[in-house]
């Protein structure tokens, strides 16, 4: 780097010649890019998606008893795949709705519930879960989010599941 400096000035040129000459060079090939680029056109019918017509909520949920099996299922898997353990969801007890659709009407409905769990270690804690229209696989079926309180070990759903309550 030292040497190509000196050679430079020798030659005659400096530093800002260097630089407009070759931002000159940059802005003509962009021009050019430009000039014989193909032109935009309009879009053929195949591509109007005019069958598509938005998201049509209708705000059938299912009860918050609905998901008990999911979510004893699903903490199953989790426990012994993820976290090595052979804990399971016992019984539940205390189910209670907490909100329904507790924002603006236009959002995906849900359901929040909550409800009270036995786990094999003989210690009761608390679910959070909601349910969700459309919210399953691919968007087909309602799909259940779901926090047990104290056995969320990577924070998905922050401190005392949080995240998992409206």
């Amino acid at each position: 780097m030292h040497d190509l400096v000196p050679s430079i000035k020798k030659a005659g040129l400096s530093r800002s010649s260097l630089g407009r000459s070759s931002l000159g060079a940059a802005l003509g090939v962009l021009m050019g890019l430009f000039a014989f680029g193909q032109a935009a056109e309009a879009a053929n019918p195949f591509e109007l998606n005019f069958w598509l017509s938005g998201p049509r909520y209708d705000g059938r949920v299912a009860p918050c008893e609905a998901a008990l099996s999911t979510i004893s299922s699903e903490f199953r898997e989790k426990e012994g795949k993820f976290w090595n353990s052979d804990l399971q969801i016992t019984g539940f007890g205390d189910i209670r709705e907490t909100a329904f659709r507790p924002w603006q009407s236009d959002n995906i409905p849900r359901r929040y519930c909550s409800a009270a769990v036995m786990l094999t270690d003989g210690k009761p804690r608390t679910v959070h879960y909601s349910i969700v229209e459309d919210g399953g696989f691919a968007s087909i079926g309602q799909g259940v989010e779901w926090c047990v309180t104290g056995l969320d070990r990577n924070w998905a759903y922050g401190p005392a599941c949080r995240a998992a309550r409206p």
